[in-house]
């Protein structure tokens, strides 16, 4: 009787996840809404202001016409999605072999990164600009919320240094920078260090080879010009080469112990918030602080695994399509994990998982003609001559909330002739699934590291 009774429960569950949606579980939208509209920045006029303990900067996509960064070479979205591929690779690899890293990897001797380094990360795709030094020198980096070791390129660049668009911060122009001891506490902080001299070294290595290697060293960071962080620690590069484009460095708001988050513990309380735009012809917003957090955020456990620190982990325990939950064993998603991140494009799920939602939004899209694979998405349309869209909503169901997708976190649009499913499926059922930037498009996506918590709510960019 009982295997009867479970025999009927998955005759049901599957009904329910293949039946046809109803039409107040799709969603229309206007084709144009999810194209750039042309290739001018269009920015909203009521990103909030800085106050005392909250603070925004402009967050802009470093590809598009909002970005400060010259645009000569631009990737194509083939370029993009293997580049992201790489990233997570990267990720997985990290994950999997990080409790023997320090031990695989040993210790910076000199400015040479050492050729065996396999470091987590790969470059993000939204930049903020921020000063360094004093007086201030303003500069383009990429923020990134995998990263933990906020760094920039520096003078004399003894190696090499990449081409950026701002001149190169000189550390001898500045009356307060300083390097850090080889025997301060702050250097063993670093998973990759070394000395020269009595002076403290870093070296990072991200997943698609970009690389930076210098001076772990103190500076004032202004993030506006009423608002300075006194002896900030970050890594001054002389040695840095990679797939950054033009921007002078990365911003590194992982959890770990040297990232901004944690430097600013007591000055934020471990609060910033970011609303990542719809497209990468419009702006969003990077906030510190929570004196105006809004009250229509809904919050999720933030998890933790000693391995990986860095990572902002969350219990994801579900997804629906159309109103419909899928039938997948919460199983699939506890033994993988989940994190949520920055840098990563395109969201990852284990197998099941992504076959489960691909499925289920096959069916639902069978009006439209469908189009060839794009890199690691393999499922496209062609919406040619559509002046709207008929979608299935997607919600992700976590830990005391359920989050509704926009419709620029559905699709990853190249063309009216190839508008494609922006969700892609891990290789193992191990690898960690990932909730990638894509999918965060138009929320306010709010970290509370103090509360342990992350939360999600309508945002305003």
């Amino acid at each position: 009787m009982a295997c009867h009774g479970n025999f009927l429960f998955v005759l049901l569950s599957l009904h329910l996840t293949l039946a046809p949606l109803a039409r107040s579980s799709m969603h229309t939208v206007d084709l144009d809404s999810l194209m750039p509209a042309d290739n001018t920045c269009s920015s909203p006029e009521d990103l909030k202001e800085s106050g005392p303990d909250n603070l925004s900067l402009q967050l802009v996509h470093r590809h598009g016409p909002c970005s400060p960064l010259d645009q000569e070479e631009i990737p194509t979205h083939e370029q993009i999605l293997s580049q992201d591929q790489s990233r997570v690779d990267s990720i997985h690899h990290h994950v999997a072999t990080a409790s023997n890293r320090r031990k695989a990897y040993g210790p910076l001797n000199s400015l040479e990164i050492p050729a065996s380094y396999g470091a987590p990360m790969g470059t993000g795709n939204y930049i903020v600009s921020v000063g360094l030094g004093t007086p201030a020198k303003n500069f383009s980096v990429v923020f990134d919320t995998g990263s933990d070791v906020t760094w920039i390129q520096c003078k004399p660049c003894v190696t090499a240094c990449y081409s950026q668009q701002e001149p190169i911060f000189d550390p001898t122009q500045s009356s307060t920078y300083s390097n850090i001891s080889c025997s301060s506490s702050y250097c063993d902080q670093l998973d990759t260090k070394g000395c020269s001299g009595s002076s403290c070294l870093y070296g990072v290595q991200y997943g698609d080879g970009s690389y930076t290697v210098g001076f772990y060293a103190q500076e004032t960071l202004t993030l506006t010009s009423s608002d300075m962080i006194p002896n900030f620690r970050f890594g001054c590069g002389e040695n840095n080469d990679g797939l950054f484009g033009k921007a002078a460095g990365l911003l590194g708001l992982g959890r770990d112990q040297t990232s901004l988050v944690s430097q600013t513990l007591g000055k934020y309380g471990g609060v910033f918030s970011y609303c990542l735009p719809a497209t990468s012809t419009s702006t969003g917003y990077l906030n510190f602080g929570s004196s105006s957090l809004p009250t229509n955020v809904k919050y999720t456990p933030l998890l933790t695994n000693s391995d990986t620190p860095t990572f902002y982990y969350l219990n994801l325990l579900g997804i629906s399509v159309g109103g419909k939950q899928l039938s997948i064993s919460p199983t699939v998603f506890s033994n993988a994990g989940t994190i949520i991140d920055s840098g990563t494009v395109i969201t990852r799920l284990p197998p099941d998982a992504y076959s489960a939602l691909r499925t289920a939004f096959r069916q639902a899209m069978t009006r439209y003609k469908t189009a060839p694979a794009l890199s690691i998405l393999d499922t496209c349309y062609d919406f040619t001559g559509q002046s709207s869209v008929s979608y299935p909503i997607i919600s992700f169901f976590l830990s005391g909330t359920k989050v509704d997708l926009d419709e620029a976190g559905v699709f990853y649009v190249n063309k009216p002739s190839q508008v494609c499913l922006a969700f892609a499926g891990n290789s193992d059922p191990s690898d960690l699934g990932i909730i990638g930037n894509v999918q965060q498009r138009k929320l306010n996506v709010v970290y509370d590291v103090s509360r342990k918590v992350v939360g999600f709510g309508p945002g305003t960019c």
